[in-house]
């Protein structure tokens, strides 16, 4: 058996920043402020975005909290707006449709998402690309933690009340492009693949000892082997 989980952004699809720009748009909306221009939102969870952001803008970790909801809100009516002023923004990554076909043949395997993205967003986002929810039947989100490394758990918990059994970390693979990604499952002992699709290259990911890196998920058959090894 195999817990295969996604990373969305950079891995399955890419929103051509719409994701940022709406998350600025609540900032502003809830706190009056943007944060930091510079900041990196890829590997973060979008409550860990909130607070990094708002704490660079000097904002107290108590309002941020009490706020959080709002920001969210707002985010997630300005994220369906952008994507649907302009459905080319929302662009399905090379080779996930046939590779998630393939993984579809294979019996044991189990699909799910561990990814930053609030729930909602989630939603959002893989609707603007045509994937199918029902598909993933074991998920992590950001809105189920701040701190990313906590959501393999999640993941797992949720994939051992779905299936009836124990899930071992050795038995899950996250499958995401950033450093991150690769790291957020250790203390699981979750095996991780990296994919040069977002901001990261094949070298750079692969400093990180994952257990394999690909440019793109074009290659099926040796990402499938990598996932089933």
């Amino acid at each position: 058996m195999k817990l295969v989980l996604f990373d969305i952004d950079g891995t399955l699809l890419r929103t051509d920043g719409a994701g940022r720009r709406s998350m600025e748009y609540a900032l502003h909306r809830v706190f009056g402020v943007h944060g930091d221009p510079a900041y990196h939102y890829d590997g973060k969870t979008d409550r860990q975005i909130t607070r990094e952001q708002m704490r660079w803008a000097g904002i107290p970790d108590a309002d941020i909290d009490r706020r959080m909801d709002d920001v969210f809100a707002y985010y997630t009516e300005r994220l369906a707006a952008e994507l649907a002023d302009g459905a080319e923004q929302a662009i399905l990554l090379p080779g996930v449709e046939p590779l998630l076909a393939r993984l579809a043949e294979e019996a044991p395997v189990t699909l799910g998402l561990l990814t930053g993205n609030i729930e909602a967003g989630a939603r959002q986002k893989l609707k603007a690309v045509n994937l199918a929810w029902e598909q993933f039947l074991a998920n992590a989100f950001g809105s189920d933690h701040e701190q990313r490394p906590m959501l393999p758990a999640v993941a797992q918990r949720r994939a051992e009340a779905l299936l009836g059994r124990q899930v071992p970390g050795e038995r899950m693979v996250i499958i995401g492009d950033t450093p991150a990604d690769m790291h957020c499952g250790r203390a699981l002992n979750v095996r991780a693949i990296g994919v040069a699709t977002g901001r990261y290259t094949v070298s750079e990911l692969a400093s990180h000892a994952p257990t394999a890196v690909f440019d793109t998920l074009d290659e099926t058959e040796a990402v499938v082997e990598a996932i089933l090894a």
